[in-house]
C-alpha cells in the first residue's frame, strides 16, 4: 500500500466534499468513471451479472453495488454515513444588528464540539431548489472562498470563559456575515447564492445550507504519523470503503458500497439506517434479476454486514477516559466496536469472521468497549439490522476529536481499511446452520 498516496486521495475527497450532498456526488462521479450505472428508484430495473450498479436517495445517500453471477450467495455490505455535525442555515437567515452588521441565523445539526467553530474562515454549501417550467429541480452549490466567522467574546469582556463556558446557540454561534444596512442586508443570503449558482434569485424556492471550515486538510506529526481534516467521522470509513469495492473481485456475492445520511441526528428519515433504502435495493437487487422471494431470504442468511463508523482512539491527555483493556490506538488498525447493550452489533460470530476478514487482508485490527461507567454513542448497524436482518459487525478508525470541524486520525489506517474492504467484498459467507458459517 502507497500510504502517502491514499492520504492525498482522502484529503482531496474531503475538501471536495463539504456537505453530505456534495460526498455523494463525489462518490457518484467516481462510479461513473469505473463503469457503473445509474438506476433510480422511480424506474424499473433490468439488471445483468458480471455489471456494477448504483443508487441514490435525497442525492445525499447513496448505495453501490456489483452483481458477480445471477445465482449469487449473499450479499456483502458496508455501510457508512455521508454526514457529519454542522450547523444548519436557518429560513429568513439574516439578521441585522444595529444597521452595521448582517450575521446568519444558524441551528447545530447533530452533536458538535462547538468550540473549535469559532476564530477560523467558515463559507456555505449545500443545495438549492430552482423552479423550472415543469416543477422543480436540485442543484449543488459551494461559495468557496472565505465568506464568514463565529467571532469569540474578547477574554476582557468574559475573564471566566476559560474556567468553563456554556455555548448559547441562538447567541454565541451565529456567523458574521458582513456589513449591515437596509440594501445589504435584504435577502443578502438569496441573492449571494444566486450569484454563485449562476440562476435567478427569483427562482430559488427553497434551500439546505450547511456552514463549512474552510481549512484544507493535511498530514501532521514527526513523520507523517496523522491526518487532520473535516469529516473524517465518517468520510473516511466511505471513502474506504468505495476503493475497497472498485478494487475488489466479487465472485459468489453481491457487494454492495452503502453510504446513509442523517446518522448524526439519529437515522429517522427516508435516507437513514433506519429508513426502507437498504431493504429496498436488496429486495431489487434479487427482483432485477429474476430471484423469488425464497431466493431473497435465502440470501440475506447467507449475508454480512460490516457498520463502518470512526471509533475513538485512546487520548494522550486523558487517558483515564479509555477502558482498562481496551484502549485502540490511531495506526493501530481497525477498530472491532463492542458495546453490551448492543449499540454496537458485535457478537462472537461477526467479531470473529471481521477478524478473519482482517488476517486474511494482511491487516492490523484492535477492538474498543466504552468505560463501564459511560455511555457511549449510537451508528449505523442496530438501526438497519432493524430493516434487514443480517449478521454485522461494527468497525471504524481510530480517530481525536470526533465531532469537531477539524479531527484528527491515523496516517496509514486508512489504507488497511481499503485492504480489509477489498477483501470482504472479494469474499462470501455462506450460512451453514445457525453459529456456523462457511468463510471463502
Amino acid at each position: 500500500m502507497n500510504f502517502d498516496e491514499i492520504n492525498r486521495e482522502l484529503l482531496s475527497f474531503l475538501d471536495a466534499s463539504p456537505t453530505a450532498f456534495h460526498a455523494s456526488a463525489n462518490m457518484q462521479d467516481r462510479l461513473e468513471r469505473a463503469g457503473y450505472t445509474k438506476l433510480f428508484e422511480g424506474e424499473s430495473w433490468r439488471l445483468q451479472a458480471g455489471q456494477g450498479y448504483y443508487v441514490t436517495r435525497n442525492e445525499s445517500a447513496l448505495i453501490a453495488f456489483f452483481i458477480p453471477k445471477r445465482d449469487f450467495v449473499g450479499f456483502q455490505v458496508m455501510a457508512s454515513h455521508s454526514d457529519s455535525p454542522a450547523f444548519r442555515v436557518k429560513t429568513n437567515a439574516e439578521i441585522e444588528v444595529e444597521k452595521r452588521y448582517l450575521k446568519l441565523n444558524v441551528e447545530k445539526y447533530g452533536g458538535m464540539l462547538c468550540a473549535p467553530w469559532l476564530d477560523r474562515p467558515l463559507s456555505v454549501a449545500g443545495r438549492i431548489v430552482l423552479r423550472t417550467p415543469e416543477g422543480v429541480r436540485s442543484q449543488l452549490v459551494n461559495v468557496d472562498r472565505d465568506l464568514m466567522m463565529i467571532p469569540n467574546l474578547a477574554i476582557h469582556m468574559n475573564r471566566q470563559v476559560n474556567d468553563g463556558y456554556a455555548y448559547n446557540a441562538q447567541k454565541d454561534l451565529l456567523p458574521l456575515l458582513g456589513e449591515g444596512g437596509a440594501e445589504t442586508a435584504k435577502d443578502a443570503l438569496s441573492r449571494l447564492i444566486a450569484g454563485e449558482a449562476g440562476v435567478a434569485a427569483e427562482d430559488i424556492l427553497d434551500m439546505d445550507l450547511f456552514l463549512y471550515n474552510r481549512m484544507k486538510g493535511t498530514v501532521y506529526g514527526m513523520n507523517g504519523e496523522f491526518i487532520a481534516a473535516p469529516h473524517l467521522d465518517d468520510l473516511q470509513c466511505a471513502f474506504s470503503s468505495l476503493n475497497g469495492l472498485l478494487a475488489a473481485t466479487p465472485k459468489d456475492s453481491v457487494a454492495v458500497h452503502c453510504v446513509l445520511d442523517n446518522e448524526e441526528v439519529g437515522s429517522q428519515t427516508k435516507q437513514g439506517a433506519a429508513s426502507t433504502f437498504l431493504r429496498d435495493v436488496l429486495e431489487r437487487i434479487n427482483a432485477g434479476l429474476g430471484r423469488d422471494g425464497e431466493a431473497y431470504r435465502k440470501a440475506v442468511a447467507s449475508s454480512f454486514m460490516v457498520s463502518a463508523d470512526n471509533a475513538h482512539s485512546f487520548h494522550p491527555n486523558y487517558a483515564e477516559k479509555a477502558d482498562p483493556t481496551n484502549r485502540p490506538y490511531m495506526n493501530g488498525g481497525i477498530v472491532i466496536k463492542y458495546s453490551a447493550n448492543q449499540k454496537y452489533t458485535t457478537d462472537a460470530v461477526s467479531g470473529a469472521i471481521f477478524r478473519e476478514i482482517c488476517t486474511r487482508a494482511g491487516v492490523p485490527y484492535q477492538t474498543f468497549h466504552n468505560r463501564s461507567d459511560m455511555e457511549g454513542g449510537s451508528t449505523l448497524g442496530n438501526i438497519s439490522t432493524r430493516q434487514v436482518s443480517l449478521n454485522c459487525v461494527d468497525i471504524g478508525l481510530a480517530q481525536l476529536a470526533m465531532h469537531s470541524c477539524y479531527e484528527t486520525a491515523g496516517s496509514r489506517d486508512t489504507g488497511y481499511l481499503i485492504q480489509a474492504a477489498r477483501e470482504f467484498f472479494s469474499s462470501s459467507i455462506q450460512a451453514m446452520g445457525d453459529g456456523n458459517y462457511r468463510l471463502y
